[in-house]
């Protein structure tokens, strides 16, 4: 569907958030008489809204009813695309749309690298358009990663390559892509796909639009979802790019090595590997990108280390929603002394693996803070381990009690292997608060380098 057969439709959008308001301000401009409904929060109409006379907002958790009056609804990625009201209007007629989807139906021809996965997206997407920049190539940035692409439809230069990174929830809303990128598989976003199963396969229909599918060797479980690909690739084992203690490799040539890397832990190590073997799948220079690596700037919420305060280093892993996700940042710091900042929105993840590698390899201190608290503290407190534990109600009592376990060296890390809903309205606004708690300036080290088209 492509915005102009929006045109003389019942149309609404869901949401209005950045995606929703994308979508309003393209068919503002494209369609500019059309009218719409807008399903939002009241205090989005109030702050977001905009004065159009054309604009309509409900207010109101819309009814099976009220999405079925419509014959497009375009969907923000945050609602899931199984709630029962929205298949019953599915279901007598209502067709639903996104602003992704929006954006590949009116660029059929575009050469996307389009990058999904539990873990890794978005520092594997900010990768790969900084190697191609290296490499001279003009190229967009944006999905997931904080600029939605429907942002760039009427961009007045095209980019010769676009790297979009999609969530879970917005794998299914592209048409073709170039080349798909699986960093991982992990167990996430249960309470939107409703069970692991379809969170898989949702991740992995990328693969069925993609000309070629690269995949995370490591990954025994992604590597047999995914053999039946004609035109997979694999990074991760030693035939191609991969990552050992000291260096990335390709194949038996030694390429970089990881002390030149700004980027923290082997998992990230991993990442670039990604990055330089999509590069190479779609004909670029990979080797001669590679040397921009040092070059790199981490995004913001993903290991960034703020600075030290009193001897203590701060880091933020904000972005670690996963149990996985947080014995990852553990292992980063390893060796040293660290407070572990843990907790959040409970979605009932499994949290035994990460109780087993916290015995086995304990911090100095686990503060618990945020909604799921109780069921991980009775986890933990089961499986014991040589470490302080606390159990905190807030952030800001968790950065209290961190402070209260570190002397003058170590490191108080935020990495919390749960969504931030309890307490925050993203990940992003949960990394700025740990920031500000531990003294540091919000807004100089919380922005996303090289998003749109450059």
């Amino acid at each position: 569907m492509r915005i102009s057969d929006l045109e003389n439709r019942r149309v609404a959008i869901w949401g209005l958030g950045r995606e929703g308001h994308a979508a309003h301000d393209v068919l503002r401009r494209r369609i500019p008489d059309i009218e719409l409904a807008i399903f939002c929060s009241e205090a989005e109409a109030k702050f977001l809204g905009s004065d159009n006379a054309l604009d309509r907002y409900i207010t109101r958790k819309p009814t099976a009813a009220d999405l079925a009056a419509f014959d497009v609804i375009i969907k923000s990625p945050g609602i899931s695309a199984y709630l029962p009201e929205l298949l019953e209007a599915q279901h007598n007629g209502t067709r639903f749309t996104s602003a992704t989807a929006l954006w590949s139906a009116e660029h059929p021809q575009a050469r996307v690298i389009a990058v999904t996965g539990t873990k890794g997206k978005s520092t594997t997407s900010a990768l790969i358009a900084h190697l191609l920049r290296a490499l001279g190539r003009r190229t967009a940035l944006a999905g997931n990663i904080g600029m939605p692409v429907l942002e760039l439809v009427d961009a007045p230069m095209q980019p010769e390559w676009w790297v979009i990174e999609l969530s879970s929830f917005q794998t299914r809303q592209m048409q073709c892509v170039e080349l798909a990128v699986i960093t991982n598989i992990e167990e996430e976003h249960l309470d939107w796909h409703g069970s692991r199963e379809r969170y898989v396969a949702d991740k992995l229909a990328l693969a069925d639009v993609a000309r070629q599918l690269l995949v995370n060797g490591t990954q025994q479980y992604l590597m047999q979802q995914t053999s039946a690909h004609a035109n997979r690739i694999v990074f991760g084992t030693q035939a191609g790019w991969h990552v050992d203690a000291q260096a990335i490799w390709r194949g038996d040539s030694r390429i970089v090595d990881l002390a030149t890397l700004p980027l923290s832990g082997p998992h990230n190590a991993l990442n670039a590997c990604a990055a330089l073997a999509a590069l190479e799948a779609v004909g670029e220079d990979a080797f001669a990108a590679s040397a921009a690596l040092s070059s790199f700037r981490p995004l913001p919420h993903r290991l960034q280390v703020l600075g030290e305060r009193n001897g203590i280093r701060w880091i933020d892993d904000s972005i670690a929603t996963t149990p996985q996700a947080a014995i990852e940042a553990l292992r980063s710091v390893g060796g040293q002394p660290v407070c572990l900042i843990l907790g959040g929105h409970d979605r009932g993840l499994d949290w035994s693996v990460f109780a087993g590698h916290v015995r086995e390899h304990p911090p100095q201190a686990i503060v618990l803070n945020g909604a799921s608290r109780e069921r991980v503290a009775k986890m933990l407190q089961a499986r014991g381990g040589d470490y302080h534990l606390h159990v905190c109600r807030s952030l800001a009592d968790a950065v209290i009690a961190a402070r209260s376990e570190m002397n003058s060296t170590g490191v108080i890390l935020l990495s919390p292997g749960a969504p931030s809903f309890d307490q925050f309205h993203d990940y992003a606004e949960r990394g700025r608060a740990f920031a500000e708690l531990g003294g540091f300036d919000a807004e100089q080290i919380g922005q996303i380098e090289g998003l749109g088209i450059a």
